[in-house]
């Protein structure tokens, strides 16, 4: 997210194309999560941060463990891929916006 700031930030001179690689790269960020939740249920629960910050005493059974941590990463993946969809469909918006009220650059 930082990233895709600074790069919008380094083309503050044409705001359109500003914009317009904002959204780009929200969506490419999107994409990158919706994939990570396809596969989120492959991935081993041992693995995970969340399984590492459990007491030996709260972990679940295997069976148990690997259905809930898959669950758990798939919901954040997908809420998080929403919220970068959201933001490049804004930033896109704002584009169209900005450029019917700006009119075409002038070189």
């Amino acid at each position: 997210m930082l990233a895709i700031f600074v790069a919008m930030v380094g083309l503050i001179d044409e705001p359109a194309l500003s914009l317009k690689t904002g959204a780009v790269l929200s969506l490419l960020a999107c994409m990158t999560l919706l994939l990570k939740a396809a596969y989120a249920g492959q991935k081993h629960y041992r693995s995970t941060e969340l399984w590492l910050l459990l007491k030996a005493e709260e972990r679940p059974s295997e069976a148990v463990a690997q259905a809930v941590v898959g669950r758990v990463l798939r919901d954040a993946y997908l809420r998080f891929a929403f919220h970068f969809a959201a933001g490049s469909l804004a930033l896109l918006v704002f584009m169209i916006v900005a450029g019917l009220m700006l009119g075409p650059p002038m070189r």
